[in-house]
């Protein structure tokens, strides 16, 4: 499957973006997804995964409440709602695919087999 994420962009403290992953290549409903960060000089890190019917989700601490994943499997894409930004939400944020049992949400970035280019957020003050 191949992932194309969009919708980064400059935003203020405070301010909301979504972003988006269109997949193509395969049947999309079959992978669990997730979307992951690096800011500069950090590791990669988990933000939230999905599983393949979206019915189970999970979310690294640092973004529940504010960051909401979400899917339409009709529409082959994966969305991420990202309120309440802050600039320690910046980094390149990519999506990923594991091809996986069902209803699982993976949380370790080897698990997932497919990975997008990443679309870059900034968060001024």
């Amino acid at each position: 499957v191949q992932l194309q994420a969009s919708g980064g962009g400059l935003v203020q403290a405070g301010g909301s973006l979504r972003l988006s992953c269109a997949a193509s290549g395969d049947t999309f409903s079959r992978y669990a997804m997730g979307w992951f960060r690096q800011a500069p000089g950090k590791e990669r890190e988990l933000v939230t995964s999905i599983s393949q019917r979206g019915t189970r989700t999970y979310y690294a601490d640092s973004v529940k409440g504010r960051f909401t994943i979400s899917r339409d499997n009709a529409k082959n894409t994966l969305y991420l709602r990202m309120n309440s930004l802050t600039p320690d939400d910046t980094a390149v944020y990519y999506c990923a695919a594991d091809d996986t049992i069902a209803g699982v949400t993976p949380i370790r970035s080897y698990e997932y087999d497919y990975w997008g280019q990443g679309t870059q957020v900034t968060v001024s003050s």
